[in-house]
């Protein structure tokens, strides 16, 4: 989407910039793409530091409301803009514990903890450095966290918090496609729930907002 409203992502190509589009695109709400990149020299720029000093992405432009972490980006919009039919973010008090246990577990325990130690190890060894040690650690972490996430989750449930796609779904579906490109095995209930996600219009969607030039998230 390009239309010029009072909503503008700065953000392209990495998974985390992808839960931004993603999550305005479940919404259906028009918004402006900044196409900025991650480690291309664009976040650090005066004007891109005085919107995010860590110089990082994504950041939401609502208004004159700027936001940054991608989860609460996401948490955000489903709060402000949840519609019936569309609704990202539970309002039953339980519901939304549920939640917010969701999108912090995958967030630090698959995101932060483990997938992002191999980008950088892996991934980005001249800038990093290899660590083997590390990167073996990750991999076997993340594998254990799955397969407990497996069990939390089931077989018999849709989304992570049963019938309704939320926010945490956004949030988890950004992480597996990752690991999958890393070679890492995911638990069948999980690869059954990533080809199920896979075919919702709005993540189509956003892969292409994210994605203009076809790269891969990183």
């Amino acid at each position: 989407m390009t239309e010029h409203t009072d909503i503008t992502v700065y953000g392209i190509v990495t998974s985390r910039a992808l839960r931004a589009h993603w999550a305005l695109a479940e919404l259906g709400l028009p918004y402006r793409t900044e196409p900025v990149g991650s480690r291309t020299g664009q976040t650090l720029t005066e004007a891109y530091t005085r919107l995010d000093p860590r110089q990082k992405i994504p950041v939401l432009k609502d208004g004159d409301f700027v936001l940054t972490e991608s989860a609460v980006i996401v948490t955000y919009l489903g709060e402000k803009y949840s519609a019936p039919g569309k609704q990202l973010v539970p309002t039953e008090l339980q519901a939304r514990a549920r939640y917010n246990e969701w999108v912090s577990f995958t967030c630090m325990e698959l995101d932060a903890t483990s997938l992002y130690v191999l980008r950088r190890h892996e991934g980005l060894p001249e800038i990093y450095g290899e660590s083997p040690v590390a990167s073996k650690v990750a991999r076997d972490y993340f594998s254990k966290m799955i397969e407990a996430a497996a069990v939390r989750f089931g077989s018999d449930r849709k989304f992570l918090l049963g019938d309704e796609f939320t926010g945490a779904d956004i949030i988890m579906m950004t992480v597996l496609p990752w690991a999958k490109r890393l070679e890492i095995a995911v638990p069948a209930v999980f690869e059954a729930y990533h080809d199920r996600i896979a075919e919702r219009p709005a993540y189509q969607a956003a892969l292409i907002a994210n994605n203009p030039s076809g790269a891969a998230p990183v």
